[in-house]
């Protein structure tokens, strides 16, 4: 059973992602998780930004973040473009503040200054690889006498700042979906928490901004698991209570056999995308990614696949997240997109698909406003694509001249169990009926054309396959009447003009 969130404390939760590359759907995974249980608790979202991996650093990353996370309509109480009580939210304009917080662990013992060069270090690892070691540092600095230490400060050498790991013992931390996790303290390095420029690591940023920021839980990928013990440590140092750990389940492959990667992967012949932008490229729609990756490692209900927003933040549990780790289903979210796209109105799913009818039509956006056939061919094509990205292809012949369109298969012209001639007969009867045919609409070229059929023994789907190759080029389209009514009488005559052509020549040739 759910809690209520008017009898649980408000959450202060965070996404603080490393702007080195383009968001993955599991980091979006994480976010949304993280949002979710802030807004079913009525506390705070907090988006922060860890980016002192400068070398790393991806200038284009930050706006990619941003625009993923809106997207998804995860809007933040706390960040670097709204501001908020605990700034700033990026961990690069905090440099002074962590200063202030390494020199207490530095004269309590639970840290210390290394001043082993990069090719000390390169010396200790290949010593450790031929002796068959595991490879880490071998706290060299940390046994530095006073004078030593003195020697070297005033030497003016540069320096790092180590975590003094205990060196036996054990530590355990809590996660709130896996329980108590102990490790044996001989198996963690003294982990580098201040770099040579004076910019923290992530093990030490991490820390510092969760406690100052007033962090009540903190969800993050299995992955972290290993780094959780550093973090225990670093808060028993400072006497501090740490956070409520989530260490959410990793996303597999639809395979289920390999993580995700990090970027587009092959599986069993299928390409699968993995970064947020290349989803919002393909189409897919905010509602349904939202729902679909809401039930990756929790589930609201057994019984119901679709769910509003507003029930998932009332019944979202972190208690209820499964540790175990999660394979993609992407065909559901193919299914569940292509709901969400029928569920739209008219009116919406034109202005959805616009943006890629720009894209793969060469028209403008202007352009294609002031097309009135595009009011007419959108809802044609409601019932028919699971992406966004598919709308050019079902429509794309209508925007094309009639000479354009190309007959590279005559067979496609044919109506089953027709030949050339036949073929050819039927859209004669058709361009006829058609010329004066009043009004020119849908309903009344069906009416014509059942009727036509019937005067030439034909049947009524035998009759309308040349004209729904004519007019397109192809073998699936819209419906044909509407998508007549939708070119209108002039273009439609003349690619019946060009399809009678090109069947009259296969019927000279065959004969």
């Amino acid at each position: 059973m759910t809690t209520s969130a008017s009898t649980i404390q408000p959450a202060r939760v965070r996404f603080a992602p490393s702007p080195t590359g383009y968001l993955h759907l599991g980091g979006l995974r994480t976010a949304l998780f993280d949002w979710l249980y802030a807004r079913h608790t009525g506390g705070q979202f907090i988006l922060r930004i860890e980016d002192t991996d400068q070398k790393r650093y991806n200038p284009e990353s930050l706006n990619d973040l941003m625009t993923s996370l809106r997207w998804l309509g995860l809007d933040w109480d706390e960040g670097p473009d709204v501001g908020g009580p605990y700034g700033p939210y990026t961990q690069s304009e905090r440099k002074d503040l962590y200063a202030q917080y390494i020199e207490p662990l530095i004269e309590s013992g639970h840290a210390y200054r290394c001043y082993c060069t990069a090719e000390r270090l390169d010396g200790v690892r290949e010593e450790q690889r031929k002796n068959g070691q595991p490879p880490g540092y071998d706290r060299h600095c940390r046994y530095l006498s006073p004078e030593e230490r003195a020697n070297l400060a005033a030497q003016g050498l540069p320096s790092v700042v180590r975590l003094a790991v205990p060196e036996d013992g054990s530590t355990t931390f809590v996660d709130l979906i896996r329980g108590n996790i102990t490790t044996d303290n001989r198996q963690l390095q003294d982990a580098v928490l201040i770099k040579s420029d004076g910019m923290p690591t992530y093990h030490f940023a991490v820390v510092v901004d969760d406690q100052l920021m007033k962090i009540t839980h903190v969800l993050r990928g299995q992955e972290w698991l290993a780094s959780a013990p550093l973090h225990q440590i670093l808060y028993d140092a400072f006497g501090w209570t740490p956070p409520i750990f989530v260490h959410l389940p990793i996303i597999l492959d639809p395979s289920g056999k390999g993580k995700m990667s990090k970027r587009k992967t092959v599986v069993a012949g299928k390409e699968y995308l993995a970064l947020v932008h290349e989803f919002i490229e393909a189409g897919y729609l905010p509602s349904a990614m939202f729902n679909f990756l809401t039930n990756v490692g929790w589930s609201y209900d057994a019984s119901q696949e679709v769910f509003a927003v507003e029930d998932a933040i009332e019944r979202f549990d972190l208690s209820s997240i499964n540790p175990s780790p999660a394979a993609l289903p992407y065909d559901k979210l193919d299914w569940l997109n292509g709901l969400y796209i029928r569920e739209l109105t008219p009116a919406a799913l034109k202005e959805a698909v616009l943006p890629f009818l720009v894209r793969d039509l060469g028209r403008t956006e202007a352009e294609l406003r002031a097309d009135a056939r595009l009011d007419i061919l959108v809802p044609l094509i409601q019932e028919r694509i699971k992406r966004l990205d598919e709308a050019a292809g079902w429509i794309d012949w209508a925007f094309v001249e009639a000479d354009e369109i190309q007959y590279d298969e005559p067979s496609l012209l044919l109506g089953k169990k027709l030949d050339a001639a036949q073929s050819a007969a039927v859209l004669a009867r058709g361009g006829e009926l058609l010329k004066t045919l009043d009004p020119f609409t849908a309903d009344a070229m069906q009416e014509a054309f059942r009727s036509a059929a019937d005067e030439m023994d034909v049947k009524a789907g035998s009759f309308f396959g040349p004209f729904r190759a004519a007019i397109s080029g192809k073998q699936v389209s819209p419906p044909l009447f509407e998508s007549m009514e939708a070119l209108g009488r002039v273009e439609v005559l003349r690619r019946i003009e060009n399809a009678m052509q090109v069947l009259n020549r296969e019927a000279v040739a065959g004969s």
